[in-house]
């Protein structure tokens, strides 16, 4: 049995405001947190403290994800205008 391919090309990948999308899930996951902490005790009675330390790691993540994204998009800027500048020449 022959395996099957695509008779196509993928098409090229979307391209948003990556950025903002990051920093506000970001934002989101710090305020869950926020908002659960004065429930702590009841959290830790019913055994679901895992929910608060989810949302902190959720906002820790997207700290990392936030400097990521900044960066890849630095990177494409630097590259769209050395190549700009290179068709310039």
């Amino acid at each position: 049995m022959a395996k099957w391919t695509p008779r196509h090309e993928a098409p090229e990948p979307l391209e948003g405001p990556v950025v903002p999308v990051i920093t506000g899930g970001t934002i989101l996951w710090f305020l869950m947190f926020l908002v659960q902490l004065p429930f702590y005790g009841w959290f830790a009675d019913h055994g679901h403290t895992w929910w608060l330390w989810t949302c902190l790691a959720g906002a820790g993540l997207g700290c990392v994800g936030i400097w990521y994204v900044r960066r890849r998009d630095a990177a494409i800027k630097r590259a769209s205008d050395a190549g700009r500048r290179l068709s310039q020449q």
